[in-house]
């Protein structure tokens, strides 16, 4: 139960770095670039892929079944 909620809270960061790198990215449609643009952009950075990781890794931690068996 403590190593699922170490790997949750793992997910979580990494999914807020991936997040506000994301929003922050948001500031170039401000300068004139359109969604596309932007779309692109962000595809092509390393640091906006977290956010998509992060959720993976806490989806993982939520629903796949623990190995251990009860008595």
């Amino acid at each position: 139960m403590i190593f699922r909620l170490f790997i949750f809270l793992i997910g979580f960061g990494i999914s807020i770095a991936g997040g506000i790198s994301t929003i922050a990215y948001l500031n170039l449609l401000a300068t004139g670039s359109n969604i596309i643009e932007y779309l692109s952009y962000i595809s092509s950075r390393i640091e906006c892929y977290l956010l998509p990781l992060g959720l993976i890794i806490i989806w993982l931690s939520i629903y796949v079944p623990s190995s251990r068996k009860r008595e």
